[in-house]
């Protein structure tokens, strides 16, 4: 079922049972994790239509999520390592597929993917 056709599931959840995986039959909005920080659940406040952010899969230690459209929109990825909600780091997708984050390295990053790969080289704090 592609993404924007998924049910909501809002029921309460915790950070050890968000799955490893991408979840392929519902989403999972910010709002229902139980230790959501302030900084996701406002994370697509300043988008188009201020879409709620999503829940996507673990990358490693992180925790992938993502308010707005997977791709031909803005939109913006946030992560934080699952065991330290503090280390935090996010990427604007543009509508024409460029993108502009920081990832846990200290690398700014154009491209989604090179983001994701410094994400799944990188389980610690920056710069370490």
């Amino acid at each position: 079922m592609r993404y924007d056709e998924r049910p909501t599931d809002a029921t309460p959840i915790d950070t050890g049972d968000l799955p490893d995986t991408p979840v392929r039959d519902r989403n999972i909005p910010a709002r229902a994790w139980t230790a959501a920080p302030a900084r996701l659940l406002a994370l697509g406040t300043d988008l188009p239509d201020a879409p709620e952010a999503e829940y996507k899969r673990r990358i490693g230690p992180w925790l992938l999520w993502r308010a707005g459209p997977a791709s031909g929109a803005e939109a913006r990825y946030w992560v934080c390592h699952g065991s330290d909600h503090s280390l935090q780091f996010e990427l604007d997708l543009h509508a024409d597929g460029s993108a502009e984050g920081v990832g846990p390295s200290g690398a700014r990053h154009d491209r989604f993917r090179d983001w994701k790969i410094d994400l799944r080289d990188h389980d610690h704090a920056v710069g370490q």
